[in-house]
């Protein structure tokens, strides 16, 4: 596991999106996994600067997202396609972009052709992480064992709470998410994690130093071969 921190949030993006875009300037059939969230949006804004600027192009790269909220429409502005239109899909020029479909009819399904089509595209080269508060990746929560494939999870109360902020109220936050497993994250060729802020520090703390425990979703990371830890200050302030 490589470390690296940053003076500030700012710094850290720009890393992160200069590591994404090597990806894809080194092998433009790039197959990426993204995240959602507010960890990423900083790094998407640098990713759309740097393509405009024409330092990269995306044209022949495909993405697969980590996850979308259940019975919420894509049309909805909190949904994740709807936040990938806005902060990323809308201003770039990828080839394709995927994300779980939450509004299927069979479910169970659905994350059995996901993580088909993930294969077929020839698997994951690198996959975009944050981190949550209680130490999930995805939305694979705290568990007594970790799952493998993309699969339908309940949120926890502190996701929950971490994420109604961004729904009119906590009422209108889904209870379900279908979420790529730690399997299909695992099996990326690599893995690049960014957090921060010192409200993050805990569980990257935990992630790097603790035992790997599936009651810490991001501690299964130790066990991969090539995952970059990007941190500002702040989310490195315990390790």
């Amino acid at each position: 596991m490589i470390i690296q921190v940053y003076p500030n949030a700012k710094a850290l993006a720009q890393a992160a999106a200069l590591i994404l875009s090597a990806q894809v300037i080194r092998k433009p059939q790039s197959v990426l996994g993204l995240a959602t969230g507010s960890s990423p949006i900083a790094t998407y804004q640098e990713l759309i600067r740097l393509y405009q600027e024409k330092a990269v192009d995306f044209s022949k790269a495909t993405t697969f997202n980590l996850d979308e909220y259940v019975n919420l429409p894509i049309s909805h502005p909190c949904s994740y396609h709807a936040f990938m239109q806005v902060q990323l899909f809308d201003h770039v020029n990828f080839k394709a972009s995927h994300l779980p479909n939450g509004n299927a009819t069979d479910l169970n399904r659905e994350c059995r052709r996901f993580d088909a089509a993930i294969q077929r595209a020839g698997g994951l080269d690198l996959q975009l992480l944050g981190i949550g508060h209680n130490g999930h990746i995805g939305f694979n929560e705290p568990a007594d064992n970790f799952g493998f494939g993309t699969q339908v999870v309940h949120l926890t109360q502190s996701t929950i709470q971490a994420n109604k902020r961004f729904f009119q109220s906590e009422r209108d936050m889904p209870r379900q998410a279908i979420s790529m497993g730690i399997g299909t994250i695992m099996s990326a060729r690599s893995i690049m994690l960014v957090a921060q802020g010192k409200e993050k520090a805990d569980a990257v703390r935990s992630m790097v130093k603790g035992p790997v425990t599936p009651r810490l979703p991001a501690s299964i990371l130790n066990f991969h071969h090539q995952v970059t830890l990007l941190l500002d200050e702040g989310a490195a302030s315990r390790i």
